[in-house]
């Protein structure tokens, strides 16, 4: 435990360190969920049944979780790179814990995404959002949110260190975008009919965006009527979805590492 620890603590510091030389894909990471929340709060809702008010107390939470989401692409992003660039293949020289480096890669991740959703929530409040369940309810929110991204890290970074190329895990990033349209982050599921409604309650996401609302006491955090098991229990939900992720990526990641390129 203690080589994990310190190795993962070494692989961190270089992330880290990469991403302050790199202040393109910080910049680039802070303001789209800025667009987004502005474009889509003010222009897409004005279109909606619901009150443009309304509509940012729901969109606010759902934004944060598609950011969360993210990790899916940043991790495949940073796999892919290292691995393809020969990083992954000097750090398997090292005496070192095979965790130790998509450990220390989905943590760095981590940590940057929980100051990146400061502006985001700092805009929801400019816009009207508010933490209706006061500060437990916002602590509770913000750690499903961080252990949601941590998970999909983990995903991401299986799939980077998968792919045949950076440019194939570039274009398999890009399409994670759409995953959080078949998702209640921007819409309610109420409104959808048949598979599409269930496709959406079951996205994790959806569980995710409704259990911040939920633990926010926004619009959208209640259940509708003949809601999934994940949509009528979004916390428990999103926490299970988490775990269920890590458990399952946590290995095929580590494994992955372990054995390079085919």
């Amino acid at each position: 435990m203690t080589t994990l620890l310190s190795d993962g603590g070494a692989v961190l510091i270089r992330q880290l360190q990469k991403a302050r030389h790199a202040p393109a894909l910080l910049v680039l990471t802070q303001t789209m969920p800025l667009m987004m929340l502005l474009f889509f709060g003010y222009v897409f809702g004005s279109a909606l049944a619901m009150p443009g008010a309304e509509y940012r107390e729901f969109l606010v939470p759902g934004l944060l979780a598609a950011t969360a989401a993210n990790g899916l692409m940043t991790g495949m992003f940073t796999a892919a790179q290292d691995a393809h660039r020969g990083v992954m293949d000097r750090f398997r020289t090292l005496p070192m814990s095979r965790t130790a480096v998509p450990l220390g890669q989905t943590v760095a991740d981590l940590l940057t995404t929980a100051v990146s959703l400061v502006p985001v929530m700092l805009v929801g409040l400019a816009m009207g959002w508010r933490t209706e369940n006061g500060l437990p309810g916002a602590l509770g929110a913000f750690g499903v949110l961080l252990l949601f991204r941590f998970a999909t890290a983990w995903v991401g970074t299986y799939l980077g260190l998968l792919s045949r190329s950076e440019e194939a895990a570039g274009q398999l990033g890009s399409a994670t975008f759409v995953l959080p349209m078949l998702s209640s982050a921007y819409l309610p599921t109420a409104g959808l009919t048949g598979w599409l409604r269930t496709v959406a309650e079951w996205n994790p996401i959806s569980a995710v965006a409704t259990a911040v609302r939920a633990l926010c006491g926004n619009t959208g955090g209640e259940a509708a009527p003949g809601a999934s098991w994940p949509a009528a229990h979004p916390v428990a939900g999103a926490v299970l979805w988490s775990l269920l992720l890590l458990a399952l990526f946590v290995p095929l990641a580590t494994r992955r590492f372990a054995r390079g390129r085919d």
